[in-house]
């Protein structure tokens, strides 16, 4: 389908919407001859075609022929003031944050953090997102700034207010620091597309009063606490030295796990520290492109399906595509585990979807809101072109949307009822335009950062070794 065409303009009329795919993704699995009714942002009716076509006699359904309907595919973790450096992180060793992202948000202004976390939005919308949780930037700017930047874009965001009250020393728990949560938590109440959230960099970051009374102001609100948890070797060495516990036994003996707390990472973890995490009810979020990437270790995540630990899928700002996410969490399974075990399936297709989708939704505290395609929630949702070659000729569709699923199959998003992407592009404002001067902004961000690499850039590295190979023939 070509940008500007007769459905498109059916898409983005301002409804109701009486929508008719080949298929609807329900949590069940996909049901064909169904549709569904956007009415408000909202779901108000899932169900058999031909009934809710008769029970809306004087709405047009609008076809279509050769697609899925499915929700959004929700990201449990983002730095989307970090989009500038994406790359700066290939080939890094562990705990990055020090010699890059620290460095990078300390040297972004109102206008680069905007314009970062804007273009981190683009990303993610392409890739089908419909929600993002950002782990709060480290940026001298206001945190509305990023909630400008993914309402105009127009995706969904759990905003992370960082309240790290402590560098190093045993300083007390400021007080500054939890009017400021306090006054966080409200301030997007009334709010459709932007929902606050506490968050704390490293157990470390902040005094055991401050984790305490963050749990607590989020459990109050319904809200979520996100902290980096068992994610490096160093950290947990760090921990057990303080503390003579891991870090995620330590938030539990200052009473700081429970449903409201997001733990990012959480690769290392003993069969002890997974009973906690099923027992409290905390929730995690699982990168696998990170761990790939740049992290010690993959997170158990089969085991947590198992034993019921509520998780959902993260990016971590690596990449901005939900299908490859998907894939990624089950390729790293079954790599970091289900190999050593024979284990050949890994959880199967709709485990990983299920978590991309309903169940990252749950832990980041939207389960009420979003994920899920059912009445009376938002209508975040996706339309998939399944007659592409790696869709058409289908015998299990919830494991081809993992393994051969792509954001270039995605025809539209839809965010709170409204189309935000067409055929890879924005609706209503030009992607071009930013990312030119995301550009821009980004070659002069990074070039007053301090950022320390441990190696140098591919094309510097590859011209090393030619030339230890040059000297060797000689």
């Amino acid at each position: 389908m070509n940008q500007h065409t007769p459905l498109r303009d059916l898409l983005d009329s301002p409804g109701p919407l009486l929508l008719v795919p080949d298929a609807v993704l329900l949590p069940e699995g996909p049901a064909t001859g169904h549709a569904v009714v956007v009415t408000a942002g909202v779901f108000t009716e899932v169900g058999p075609a031909g009934e809710l076509i008769g029970r809306h006699p004087g709405t047009s359904p609008v076809r279509l022929p050769g697609h899925l309907l499915m929700p959004g595919f929700v990201d449990a973790h983002h730095h989307l003031t970090q989009s500038f450096g994406a790359a700066l992180a290939f080939g890094e060793p562990s705990e990055i944050f020090r010699r890059v992202w620290v460095p990078l948000e300390g040297a972004l202004d109102e206008e680069s953090a905007y314009v970062a976390a804007k273009l981190a939005a683009l990303e993610a919308l392409r890739g089908g997102f419909t929600t993002v949780t950002d782990a709060g930037t480290r940026a001298d700017v206001d945190v509305d700034v990023i909630a400008a930047a993914t309402r105009d874009a127009g995706l969904r965001c759990v905003l992370g207010l960082v309240c790290n009250d402590r560098d190093g020393g045993a300083a007390p728990a400021g007080p500054g620091v939890l009017e400021r949560a306090e006054k966080h938590l409200v301030r997007y109440e009334d709010d459709p597309l932007v929902h606050a959230s506490l968050a704390v960099s490293i157990p470390e970051a902040a005094t055991e009063e401050t984790l305490r009374r963050t749990a607590a102001l989020a459990a109050a609100a319904g809200a979520v606490v996100q902290i980096h948890v068992n994610e490096h070797l160093a950290a947990v060495e760090r921990s057990l030295l303080t503390h003579g516990l891991r870090p995620l036994e330590h938030l539990h003996a200052i009473g700081a796990l429970g449903p409201q707390l997001l733990a990012a990472h959480a690769t290392l973890l003993t069969p002890r520290e997974l009973t906690l995490l099923a027992d409290t009810g905390t929730a995690v979020s699982y990168n696998p492109v990170a761990s790939a990437w740049k992290g010690n270790a993959v997170a158990p995540a089969t085991a947590m399906a198992e034993r019921g630990i509520r998780f959902g899928l993260g990016t971590d700002g690596t990449r901005g595509d939900g299908f490859r996410l998907a894939e990624a969490a089950e390729f790293a399974q079954r790599i970091a585990y289900g190999l050593a075990g024979g284990d050949s399936s890994c959880g199967a297709g709709w485990t990983w979807l299920e978590h991309a989708t309903r169940g990252g939704a749950d832990a980041v505290g939207l389960g009420a809101r979003t994920g899920t395609i059912a009445p009376g929630l938002a209508a975040d949702f996706l339309l998939v072109d399944v007659t592409t070659p790696e869709l058409a000729l289908s015998h299990d569709l919830p494991w081809e949307l993992v393994r051969r699923g792509n954001r270039d199959q995605i025809t539209a998003v839809f965010v709170e009822g409204r189309l935000r992407m067409w055929c890879g592009g924005p609706v209503g404002w030009d992607g071009s335009a930013l990312v030119r001067r995301a550009a821009a902004l980004a070659e002069a961000t990074v070039s007053r950062a301090a950022i320390t690499r441990a190696h140098p850039t591919s094309a510097r590295a590859r011209a090393a070794v030619a030339g230890r190979e040059r000297s060797t023939a000689r």
